[in-house]
Protein backbone atom coordinates (compact mmCIF):
# COMPACT_ATOMS: atom_id res chain seq x y z
CA UNK A 1 0.00 0.00 0.00
CA UNK A 2 1.16 3.52 -0.55
CA UNK A 3 2.09 6.19 1.64
CA UNK A 4 1.07 9.76 1.21
CA UNK A 5 4.09 10.60 0.40
CA UNK A 6 5.32 8.46 -1.97
CA UNK A 7 3.30 10.22 -4.93
CA UNK A 8 5.30 12.57 -6.99
CA UNK A 9 3.97 15.47 -8.41
CA UNK A 10 3.99 15.52 -12.61
CA UNK A 11 2.03 18.47 -12.75
CA UNK A 12 -1.10 19.26 -14.16
CA UNK A 13 -3.37 17.28 -16.63
CA UNK A 14 -4.10 20.05 -19.21
CA UNK A 15 -0.46 21.13 -19.33
CA UNK A 16 0.46 17.65 -19.51
CA UNK A 17 -1.58 16.41 -22.46
CA UNK A 18 -0.50 19.62 -24.47
CA UNK A 19 2.48 18.62 -23.84
CA UNK A 20 2.51 15.03 -24.37
CA UNK A 21 0.64 16.47 -27.60
CA UNK A 22 3.74 17.56 -29.15
CA UNK A 23 5.72 14.70 -28.88
CA UNK A 24 3.61 12.23 -29.90
CA UNK A 25 1.86 11.24 -26.55
CA UNK A 26 5.41 9.74 -25.28
CA UNK A 27 7.57 11.54 -23.09
CA UNK A 28 10.33 9.93 -20.81
CA UNK A 29 11.19 10.97 -17.45
CA UNK A 30 13.51 10.17 -14.55
CA UNK A 31 12.66 9.32 -11.04
CA UNK A 32 13.97 8.05 -8.24
CA UNK A 33 17.03 6.75 -10.50
CA UNK A 34 13.96 5.07 -12.50
CA UNK A 35 13.60 6.07 -16.46
CA UNK A 36 9.92 5.83 -16.81
CA UNK A 37 7.52 6.75 -20.12
CA UNK A 38 4.33 8.50 -19.40
CA UNK A 39 2.26 8.85 -22.04
CA UNK A 40 -1.87 9.19 -22.73
CA UNK A 41 -4.00 7.88 -24.89
CA UNK A 42 -8.29 8.10 -25.18
CA UNK A 43 -8.95 9.86 -21.37
CA UNK A 44 -5.64 8.02 -19.91
CA UNK A 45 -2.71 8.35 -19.06
CA UNK A 46 -0.01 5.49 -18.41
CA UNK A 47 3.22 5.21 -17.18
CA UNK A 48 5.84 2.10 -18.09
CA UNK A 49 9.13 1.49 -17.82
CA UNK A 50 11.09 3.68 -20.75
CA UNK A 51 13.41 0.91 -22.05
CA UNK A 52 11.95 -1.99 -24.20
CA UNK A 53 12.28 -5.45 -22.88
CA UNK A 54 13.80 -6.81 -26.34
CA UNK A 55 17.29 -5.02 -26.09
CA UNK A 56 16.42 -1.84 -24.34
CA UNK A 57 15.63 0.57 -26.75
CA UNK A 58 14.56 4.04 -25.56
CA UNK A 59 10.60 3.43 -26.02
CA UNK A 60 9.27 7.47 -25.36
CA UNK A 61 10.89 7.61 -29.02
CA UNK A 62 9.15 5.48 -30.34
CA UNK A 63 5.57 5.88 -31.43
CA UNK A 64 1.49 5.39 -29.63
CA UNK A 65 -0.42 3.10 -31.83
CA UNK A 66 -3.86 2.42 -30.73
CA UNK A 67 -2.72 2.43 -27.12
CA UNK A 68 0.35 0.75 -27.35
CA UNK A 69 4.01 1.78 -27.57
CA UNK A 70 5.87 0.53 -29.97
CA UNK A 71 9.72 0.59 -29.78
CA UNK A 72 11.83 2.30 -32.62
CA UNK A 73 14.19 -0.58 -32.69
CA UNK A 74 12.62 -3.31 -33.40
CA UNK A 75 8.49 -2.56 -33.70
CA UNK A 76 7.89 -4.59 -29.66
CA UNK A 77 4.60 -3.27 -28.63
CA UNK A 78 3.70 -3.01 -25.08
CA UNK A 79 0.04 -1.71 -23.67
CA UNK A 80 0.69 1.84 -22.23
CA UNK A 81 -0.48 1.19 -18.91
CA UNK A 82 -0.87 -2.53 -18.69
CA UNK A 83 2.85 -2.75 -20.11
CA UNK A 84 1.81 -6.26 -21.49
CA UNK A 85 3.37 -7.22 -24.95
CA UNK A 86 1.45 -7.49 -27.97
CA UNK A 87 0.94 -10.93 -29.44
CA UNK A 88 2.87 -10.48 -32.72
CA UNK A 89 5.05 -7.91 -32.36
CA UNK A 90 7.50 -10.38 -30.78
CA UNK A 91 7.25 -12.98 -33.11
CA UNK A 92 9.33 -15.08 -34.44
CA UNK A 93 11.83 -13.81 -31.79
CA UNK A 94 9.77 -15.06 -28.66
CA UNK A 95 6.89 -16.93 -27.52
CA UNK A 96 6.24 -14.70 -25.39
CA UNK A 97 7.42 -10.71 -25.00
CA UNK A 98 6.82 -10.23 -21.42
CA UNK A 99 5.70 -7.21 -19.22
CA UNK A 100 7.31 -3.87 -19.08
CA UNK A 101 7.57 -2.46 -15.48
CA UNK A 102 4.65 -0.02 -14.41
CA UNK A 103 3.84 2.74 -11.91
CA UNK A 104 0.89 3.77 -10.41
CA UNK A 105 -0.81 7.01 -11.29
CA UNK A 106 -3.63 8.89 -9.44
CA UNK A 107 -5.73 12.46 -10.25
CA UNK A 108 -6.74 14.53 -8.15
CA UNK A 109 -8.02 17.96 -8.30
CA UNK A 110 -6.62 17.83 -11.92
CA UNK A 111 -3.11 16.88 -11.18
CA UNK A 112 -1.73 14.14 -11.98
CA UNK A 113 0.66 11.92 -9.57
CA UNK A 114 2.85 9.11 -9.70
CA UNK A 115 4.17 6.27 -7.48
CA UNK A 116 7.54 5.59 -8.63
CA UNK A 117 8.31 3.32 -5.48
CA UNK A 118 5.87 0.96 -6.37
CA UNK A 119 6.99 -0.88 -9.65
CA UNK A 120 5.23 -3.91 -10.64
CA UNK A 121 7.54 -6.98 -11.42
CA UNK A 122 9.19 -6.82 -14.95
CA UNK A 123 8.44 -9.95 -16.86
CA UNK A 124 10.97 -10.97 -19.18
CA UNK A 125 10.48 -12.37 -22.96
CA UNK A 126 10.59 -15.92 -23.45
CA UNK A 127 13.01 -16.04 -26.32
CA UNK A 128 12.30 -19.12 -29.19
CA UNK A 129 15.91 -20.90 -30.24
CA UNK A 130 18.25 -18.84 -32.10
CA UNK A 131 18.72 -18.50 -35.62
CA UNK A 132 20.67 -21.22 -37.20
CA UNK A 133 22.82 -18.35 -38.61
CA UNK A 134 23.62 -17.27 -35.55
CA UNK A 135 25.58 -20.42 -34.60
CA UNK A 136 29.35 -19.76 -33.81
CA UNK A 137 31.58 -20.01 -37.30
CA UNK A 138 33.56 -22.83 -37.18
CA UNK A 139 35.25 -24.15 -40.51
CA UNK A 140 34.07 -28.21 -41.58
CA UNK A 141 36.84 -30.27 -42.51
CA UNK A 142 37.29 -31.04 -46.73
CA UNK A 143 38.34 -29.38 -49.71
CA UNK A 144 38.81 -25.44 -50.28
CA UNK A 145 35.40 -24.22 -51.05
CA UNK A 146 34.90 -21.69 -53.48
CA UNK A 147 31.59 -19.43 -53.82
CA UNK A 148 30.52 -17.63 -57.08
CA UNK A 149 28.64 -14.82 -56.25
CA UNK A 150 27.08 -12.87 -59.07
CA UNK A 151 25.36 -9.20 -58.27
CA UNK A 152 24.10 -9.01 -62.01
CA UNK A 153 20.41 -7.52 -62.11
CA UNK A 154 18.44 -9.91 -63.90
CA UNK A 155 14.41 -10.21 -64.47
CA UNK A 156 13.65 -13.91 -63.31
CA UNK A 157 11.22 -14.41 -66.01
CA UNK A 158 13.52 -13.06 -69.15
CA UNK A 159 16.90 -13.92 -68.34
CA UNK A 160 19.56 -12.35 -70.26
CA UNK A 161 23.48 -13.22 -71.14
CA UNK A 162 25.17 -11.33 -68.59
CA UNK A 163 28.86 -10.88 -69.01
CA UNK A 164 30.54 -10.85 -65.31
CA UNK A 165 28.07 -13.84 -63.95
CA UNK A 166 29.38 -15.93 -67.70
CA UNK A 167 32.91 -15.36 -66.42
CA UNK A 168 32.05 -16.46 -62.73
CA UNK A 169 30.48 -19.60 -64.34
CA UNK A 170 33.15 -20.65 -66.27
CA UNK A 171 35.66 -20.08 -63.71
CA UNK A 172 33.79 -21.84 -60.84
CA UNK A 173 33.13 -24.97 -62.93
CA UNK A 174 36.96 -25.27 -64.52
CA UNK A 175 38.01 -24.77 -60.56
CA UNK A 176 35.66 -27.48 -59.67
CA UNK A 177 37.19 -29.91 -62.45
CA UNK A 178 41.10 -28.70 -62.07
CA UNK A 179 41.32 -27.56 -58.64
CA UNK A 180 39.58 -30.36 -56.69
CA UNK A 181 37.61 -27.55 -54.66
CA UNK A 182 34.13 -27.64 -53.84
CA UNK A 183 32.00 -24.87 -55.79
CA UNK A 184 28.46 -22.82 -54.78
CA UNK A 185 26.74 -20.58 -57.02
CA UNK A 186 24.69 -17.86 -55.78
CA UNK A 187 22.79 -15.58 -57.65
CA UNK A 188 21.58 -12.07 -55.94
CA UNK A 189 18.90 -11.94 -58.46
CA UNK A 190 17.40 -15.04 -57.08
CA UNK A 191 17.01 -13.90 -53.46
CA UNK A 192 13.96 -12.27 -52.40
CA UNK A 193 15.69 -10.03 -49.71
CA UNK A 194 14.90 -6.79 -48.11
CA UNK A 195 16.90 -3.30 -48.57
CA UNK A 196 18.92 -2.61 -45.44
CA UNK A 197 15.97 -0.54 -43.29
CA UNK A 198 18.53 1.67 -41.33
CA UNK A 199 19.15 0.28 -38.05
CA UNK A 200 22.38 1.27 -37.09
CA UNK A 201 20.76 4.76 -37.64
CA UNK A 202 18.50 4.50 -35.00
CA UNK A 203 21.67 2.97 -32.59
CA UNK A 204 24.60 0.67 -33.56
CA UNK A 205 23.10 -1.71 -30.31
CA UNK A 206 20.00 -1.80 -32.85
CA UNK A 207 21.66 -3.44 -35.65
CA UNK A 208 22.00 -7.17 -34.45
CA UNK A 209 23.59 -10.38 -35.62
CA UNK A 210 22.02 -11.97 -37.47
CA UNK A 211 20.64 -8.45 -39.60
CA UNK A 212 17.56 -7.54 -37.33
CA UNK A 213 15.27 -8.02 -40.65
CA UNK A 214 16.62 -12.29 -41.13
CA UNK A 215 15.49 -12.52 -37.45
CA UNK A 216 12.11 -10.90 -37.94
CA UNK A 217 11.52 -12.03 -41.16
CA UNK A 218 11.35 -15.81 -42.17
CA UNK A 219 11.36 -15.21 -45.78
CA UNK A 220 14.02 -13.06 -46.22
CA UNK A 221 16.59 -14.91 -48.19
CA UNK A 222 19.45 -12.79 -47.07
CA UNK A 223 19.90 -15.28 -44.88
CA UNK A 224 21.46 -17.38 -47.94
CA UNK A 225 24.23 -15.26 -48.21
CA UNK A 226 24.76 -15.12 -44.77
CA UNK A 227 25.11 -18.60 -44.12
CA UNK A 228 27.21 -18.79 -47.36
CA UNK A 229 29.81 -16.17 -46.44
CA UNK A 230 30.14 -16.86 -42.53
CA UNK A 231 30.11 -20.64 -42.36
CA UNK A 232 30.90 -22.21 -45.96
CA UNK A 233 33.55 -20.74 -48.28
CA UNK A 234 36.72 -20.72 -47.86
CA UNK A 235 37.00 -18.21 -51.30
CA UNK A 236 34.70 -15.76 -52.39
CA UNK A 237 34.52 -14.80 -55.99
CA UNK A 238 32.23 -11.47 -56.53
CA UNK A 239 30.83 -10.47 -59.86
CA UNK A 240 29.57 -7.39 -60.87
CA UNK A 241 28.69 -5.53 -63.98
CA UNK A 242 29.67 -1.85 -64.23
CA UNK A 243 27.01 0.86 -64.45
CA UNK A 244 27.66 4.36 -64.47
CA UNK A 245 30.97 3.63 -62.86
CA UNK A 246 29.46 2.07 -60.04
CA UNK A 247 29.07 -1.70 -59.21
CA UNK A 248 25.50 -2.95 -59.33
CA UNK A 249 22.42 -1.98 -57.25
CA UNK A 250 22.16 -5.20 -56.09
CA UNK A 251 26.05 -5.64 -54.81
CA UNK A 252 25.26 -2.18 -52.79
CA UNK A 253 21.63 -3.75 -51.73
CA UNK A 254 23.78 -6.57 -50.33
CA UNK A 255 26.18 -4.31 -48.85
CA UNK A 256 24.02 -2.38 -46.68
CA UNK A 257 22.98 -6.20 -45.65
CA UNK A 258 25.96 -7.09 -44.31
CA UNK A 259 26.51 -3.90 -41.93
CA UNK A 260 25.22 -6.79 -39.89
CA UNK A 261 28.08 -8.78 -39.98
CA UNK A 262 31.26 -5.71 -39.31
CA UNK A 263 29.05 -3.78 -36.77
CA UNK A 264 29.83 -6.98 -34.85
CA UNK A 265 33.71 -6.10 -34.97
CA UNK A 266 32.51 -2.34 -33.99
CA UNK A 267 30.04 -3.61 -30.67
CA UNK A 268 31.50 -6.57 -29.49
CA UNK A 269 34.78 -7.36 -30.93
CA UNK A 270 33.65 -9.86 -32.37
CA UNK A 271 35.38 -10.96 -35.91
CA UNK A 272 33.00 -13.90 -37.55
CA UNK A 273 34.37 -13.12 -40.90
CA UNK A 274 38.64 -15.20 -40.51
CA UNK A 275 40.86 -16.63 -42.63
CA UNK A 276 38.52 -16.08 -45.77
CA UNK A 277 39.77 -15.12 -49.39
CA UNK A 278 37.81 -12.38 -51.76
CA UNK A 279 38.70 -11.60 -55.27
CA UNK A 280 36.18 -9.85 -58.04
CA UNK A 281 35.40 -10.59 -61.67
CA UNK A 282 34.01 -6.84 -63.44
CA UNK A 283 32.75 -6.15 -66.64
CA UNK A 284 30.98 -3.45 -68.02
CA UNK A 285 30.62 -0.93 -71.05
CA UNK A 286 31.97 1.93 -69.10
CA UNK A 287 35.03 2.39 -67.15
CA UNK A 288 36.06 3.56 -63.57
CA UNK A 289 37.42 0.09 -63.04
CA UNK A 290 40.25 0.82 -60.68
CA UNK A 291 37.19 2.82 -58.17
CA UNK A 292 34.99 -0.29 -58.74
CA UNK A 293 37.57 -2.76 -57.39
CA UNK A 294 38.92 -0.26 -54.93
CA UNK A 295 35.22 0.31 -53.20
CA UNK A 296 35.36 -3.69 -53.08
CA UNK A 297 38.67 -4.77 -52.01
CA UNK A 298 37.71 -1.80 -49.20
CA UNK A 299 34.65 -3.49 -47.95
CA UNK A 300 35.66 -6.72 -47.89
CA UNK A 301 38.16 -5.95 -46.39
CA UNK A 302 36.42 -4.75 -43.52
CA UNK A 303 34.77 -7.57 -42.90
CA UNK A 304 37.69 -9.83 -42.81
CA UNK A 305 38.40 -10.87 -45.99
CA UNK A 306 42.27 -11.04 -47.00
CA UNK A 307 42.58 -11.39 -51.29
CA UNK A 308 45.18 -12.75 -53.34
CA UNK A 309 48.05 -10.55 -55.64
CA UNK A 310 45.77 -9.26 -58.50
CA UNK A 311 42.25 -9.76 -56.88
CA UNK A 312 40.46 -8.85 -59.97
CA UNK A 313 39.47 -9.37 -63.47
CA UNK A 314 37.90 -6.58 -65.13
CA UNK A 315 36.88 -5.90 -68.58
CA UNK A 316 35.51 -2.42 -70.29
CA UNK A 317 35.41 -0.92 -74.16
CA UNK A 318 35.24 2.60 -72.46
CA UNK A 319 32.70 5.09 -72.23
CA UNK A 320 31.93 5.03 -76.14
CA UNK A 321 31.74 1.60 -77.13
CA UNK A 322 27.53 1.02 -76.85
CA UNK A 323 27.18 -1.58 -79.63
CA UNK A 324 26.14 -3.60 -76.52
CA UNK A 325 25.67 -7.31 -78.95
CA UNK A 326 29.29 -6.98 -79.97
CA UNK A 327 30.40 -6.29 -76.28
CA UNK A 328 28.78 -9.13 -75.07
CA UNK A 329 30.10 -11.36 -77.77
CA UNK A 330 33.74 -10.21 -77.38
CA UNK A 331 33.00 -11.63 -73.55
CA UNK A 332 31.48 -14.85 -74.42
CA UNK A 333 34.31 -15.66 -76.96
CA UNK A 334 36.98 -14.72 -75.27
CA UNK A 335 39.28 -16.89 -74.16
CA UNK A 336 41.64 -14.86 -72.73
CA UNK A 337 39.12 -13.51 -70.15
CA UNK A 338 37.67 -16.81 -69.24
CA UNK A 339 41.13 -18.14 -68.62
CA UNK A 340 42.07 -15.12 -66.11
CA UNK A 341 39.44 -15.75 -64.25
CA UNK A 342 39.90 -19.18 -63.80
CA UNK A 343 43.68 -18.19 -63.20
CA UNK A 344 41.87 -15.48 -60.10
CA UNK A 345 40.29 -18.36 -59.17
CA UNK A 346 43.66 -20.28 -59.04
CA UNK A 347 45.48 -17.56 -56.79
CA UNK A 348 42.22 -17.05 -54.47
CA UNK A 349 42.76 -20.85 -53.84
CA UNK A 350 46.37 -21.06 -53.72
CA UNK A 351 46.02 -18.29 -51.21
CA UNK A 352 43.38 -19.92 -49.28
CA UNK A 353 45.25 -23.42 -49.14
CA UNK A 354 48.53 -21.39 -47.47
CA UNK A 355 46.32 -19.84 -44.89
CA UNK A 356 44.44 -22.80 -43.76
CA UNK A 357 47.04 -25.18 -44.11
CA UNK A 358 45.71 -27.43 -46.46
Amino acid sequence: MSEANDWILLGSTVDLMKELETSGFLKEITLLEKRIVISYHEGQFGAVHARCSHMGGPLAKGKLKKGCIECPWHYWQFGHRSGEAMHGAHEPLASSGGRLSTYPLKVEDGLLYIDAKNETERIKPNYNPMHPVAREPKRESGPIRVLGLSTTAMDKDHPRYSTSEDLLKSALQKAETDLGVQTQFLALSELNFRSCEGFYSKSEKACTWPCSITKMDPNDEMVKVYEALVHWADVVLVGSPIRWGSASSLYYKMAERLNAVQNQITVRDRVLIKDKVAAFILTGGQDNIQAVAGQMLMFFGELGFISPPFPFVAHSLGWSAEDMEKNTEKVRTSERLHSQSYELVQRAVELSRKTLGI
